[in-house]
């Protein structure tokens, strides 16, 4: 069956403001599909499903654009039909921080160990696809502070350039409570090298929110949370140069930009 494929800039019928960038790298793609009464089709990307959600008349994919993306078309499956996403370019700023303990900078080979094995941790529960109904995926602020435009940022620890920055970072004091930003199931915690005392939360199809860098951790694995539950508190774990909350949020396996997301 043929499909109409429509991107959206702007769709209020998912709480989701999504600005006149977002169909960038690290950004989110809309894409309506079919009517809603039609059986719900299946997208993927790279292998990896996405979400999709029902909306009032139609069937609509959720998809996170991967950082790595390059500029021009991007194309994901649906119902084994390929379609394209136009991407654009979009030159993410420069940050550059000292860390007074080199090992987070340079590790050796016990912590390169421990690394691999927390990251295998951390994959499986962003690419774990829990199948379950989702009609929006605005998310509330998990602390309040002033949050950084620091996603994307290319990033150099002591002058080492690393990986991107795949998260926001909100400025609060330690001991400051984190709340759940919508309902989800705890899939993965633990006090891992880089990131510190983390959180993962499934929210569903494929949404995963992160908590690092936590002075406590209240929440177990396979717990059920309600949004507002508290799942721990704002601490300096990890490689930090002082207390906040790194908030990432992921779908179909790849971070995007939780400016998006926030209601506020």
């Amino acid at each position: 069956m043929s499909r109409t494929v429509l991107m959206l800039c702007l769709l209020l019928t998912t709480g989701v403001f999504a600005s006149s960038q977002s169909l960038r790298p690290g950004g989110i793609a809309i894409v309506t599909l079919g009517a809603s009464t039609d059986p719900r089709p299946t997208v993927t990307l790279d292998g990896r499903p996405v979400l999709v959600s029902r909306q009032a008349d139609h069937w609509q994919a959720i998809v996170g654009i991967p950082l790595a993306t390059d500029p021009g078309s991007l194309s994901i499956s649906v119902d084994g039909e390929h379609m394209t996403i136009d991407v654009a370019a979009h030159a993410y700023r420069e940050q550059r921080l000292t860390v007074k303990n080199q090992s987070y900078v340079t590790p050796g080979q016990a912590q390169l160990d421990r690394i691999g094995a927390e990251r295998k941790i951390i994959d499986a529960a962003l690419t774990n696809f829990r199948q379950v109904p989702i009609e929006a995926i605005s998310l509330q602020a998990p602390v309040e502070g002033p949050r950084s435009s620091s996603f994307g940022l290319r990033r150099f620890f002591n002058d080492q350039p690393r990986s991107p920055h795949k998260g926001m970072d909100i400025a609060a004091a330690s001991g400051e409570p984190i709340v759940a930003p919508r309902a989800g199931i705890v899939s993965a915690t633990g006090d891992f090298f880089f990131n510190g005392n983390t959180v993962l939360l499934d929210h569903g199809q494929g949404f995963v929110t992160m908590y690092c860098h936590m002075s406590t951790i209240d929440v177990q694995q396979g717990q059920a949370v309600m949004a507002g539950e508290p799942l721990g508190a704002v601490g300096a774990t990890g490689r930090v140069t002082g207390p906040h909350l790194h908030f990432g949020t992921y779908l179909n396996g790849t971070a995007v930009d939780p400016a998006i997301f926030l209601d506020d």
